[in-house]
């Protein structure tokens, strides 16, 4: 079992009680096969890049599901054969996830190895604070007359 994140994009002239029902038709087919989903996301109408079909926007909706390769053939070939579908992209993320999740680690066992060996109280050296009878003169700008 791998964890996929697949992107679509509807037409943007199916009302919303249709891509309710086939959003949760989507679902079923995935928990009936055995996968299990971790996010739906609808994104809403957006502007696309680029003009698909006849369209310059459309519905996005993003899933992340866990599930074997042949359930995501499956889910594919679903998302090919819908006619209001304009475009789907999947991606596997499980590889991204632990390869985030070990940078996470070491970040945080170097922090921790940092942390360890500073000595308590030692920080960044305190700022020198000007006398109330000490005036601090700033610089002139070149090519300015100075104040007189």
């Amino acid at each position: 079992m791998r964890i996929y994140e697949s992107l679509f994009i509807i037409k943007p002239d199916v009302p919303e009680e249709e891509i309710d029902q086939r959003l949760e038709a989507l679902r079923t087919v995935l928990t009936g096969a055995g996968a299990t989903v971790d996010k739906l996301d609808k994104w809403g109408k957006r502007k696309l890049a680029y003009r698909v079909d006849k369209y310059r926007e459309g519905f996005y909706v993003l899933v992340q599901y866990t599930a074997g390769p042949e359930m995501v053939k499956e889910f594919e070939r679903r998302l090919r054969v819908s006619d209001i579908v304009l475009k789907f992209l999947t991606v596997r993320i499980d590889e991204t996830l632990k390869r985030l999740e070990k940078r996470k680690k070491q970040r945080d066992k170097r922090a921790a190895k940092r942390a360890a060996s500073a000595p308590p109280g030692a920080g960044p050296a305190p700022a020198q604070p000007v006398a109330p009878h000490q005036s601090v003169e700033t610089p002139a700008m070149p090519g300015l007359p100075k104040e007189a």
